[in-house]
């Protein structure tokens, strides 16, 4: 490629914290639940990277399609690929798009088009941008967009007021997946994370403990099996927390032992069919649903948390029965909503 970048080129990340940083020196950007991605044009020639530095390109012919539609012919940009439902983003659409048949993937781009939010420019008309701080590859990302973006390609809402951060998240509520705060004064410093944090949104459900699984040590317990209730009153694993302190799991495995026995999952079970099933990890043990936690999480997709969960507290107060599926289910909110104004 011409370009004076060309893949595969580490994209900036962000740390995690707690708190959203404030200040004039800080820039704030929404955070999108898809898969981050660089976009490469030079010419005819588009390429799309992945966050781990893979190739995505034969997997979004659509969004290559709205690449090649923009009036611009040399750039660099860096995003995020989502999948638009119903106002939201569908991260279940988006992992049907990584699939080894072309047909597959070209019917999926027809039925549920992909969209590329983007928030930086990285290079433009063959110059690299990347040492600019943010502030001016901002002020050059929204001209490019202005002249440039179409349907297929949104420009990323930022602002520099930490109370317009605060509002999009009162807009939409926890279906927006964070908060993302970039230094203003900071080049792009590719897989780095000092000048970029993010804040996610966290829920909390509570949830039955339907069984375990032994640590490596095959002594102490190493994680627990999560479950909630069905309408129909079947428990069903919707996933696992593992945060559990060292000096408490004596005592713990102690208290899940006595419990085996039960009928453990009496809906979907661990260990079912599943892509990342292994012998491992369908070596469990059911337990009487007694014990109820509190967990943290960040998705509820597919029947369950997307990724582990971190333990909160016990619940011995509630009753099993009350941890239903009510408690996941997403509010609808429009995100796109924050898209039309950029």
């Amino acid at each position: 490629m011409a370009l004076s970048l060309k893949p595969p080129v580490p994209p900036m990340e962000a740390r995690s914290t707690d708190a959203i940083p404030s200040g004039p020196e800080w820039q704030y950007e929404p955070k999108w639940d898809g898969f981050r991605c660089l976009m490469f044009r030079d010419g005819a020639h588009v390429a799309l990277q992945s966050k781990s530095g893979r190739p995505l390109t034969r997997y979004f012919p659509d969004v290559v399609a709205s690449a090649l539609a923009l009036k611009a012919k040399q750039f660099v940009l860096d995003g995020e690929l989502v999948v638009p439902r119903d106002g939201t983003f569908s991260f279940d659409d988006l992992l049907q798009r990584i699939h080894p048949a072309k047909s597959r993937i070209e019917k999926l781009a027809h039925e549920t088009p992909a969209l590329m939010i983007v928030f930086d420019l990285l290079a433009d008309d063959r110059r690299s941008l990347v040492k600019l701080p943010l502030s001016e590859r901002r002020a050059k990302l929204e001209a490019f967009a202005q002249a440039n973006f179409r349907s297929g390609i949104r420009l990323s809402p930022a602002a520099t007021k930490l109370a317009s951060a605060r509002a999009w998240l009162r807009k939409v509520g926890s279906t927006l997946d964070g908060i993302i705060a970039k230094r203003r004064d900071a080049a792009y410093s590719a897989g780095v994370r000092d000048a970029m944090v993010k804040i996610k949104s966290f829920r909390s459900a509570d949830c039955v403990i339907g069984g375990f699984r032994y640590g490596v040590d095959r002594r102490l317990v190493g994680s627990l099996l999560l479950g909630l209730y069905d309408d129909a009153g079947l428990l069903h694993h919707v996933g696992f927390t593992s945060s559990m302190s060292r000096s408490d799991k004596h005592a713990l495995t102690a208290r899940l032992e006595k419990l085996k026995g039960g009928p453990g999952f009496t809906g979907n079970a661990p260990g079912g069919p599943s892509r990342w099933a292994t012998e491992r990890s369908a070596e469990w043990v059911p337990l009487k649903p007694r014990l109820v936690v509190e967990v943290s999480y960040d998705h509820f997709s597919g029947e369950r948390f997307r990724h582990g969960t971190r333990l909160l507290r016990w619940r011995p107060d509630k009753a099993p029965r009350q941890c239903t599926m009510e408690q996941v289910k997403q509010k609808k909110a429009d995100l796109m909503k924050l898209l039309k104004g950029a």
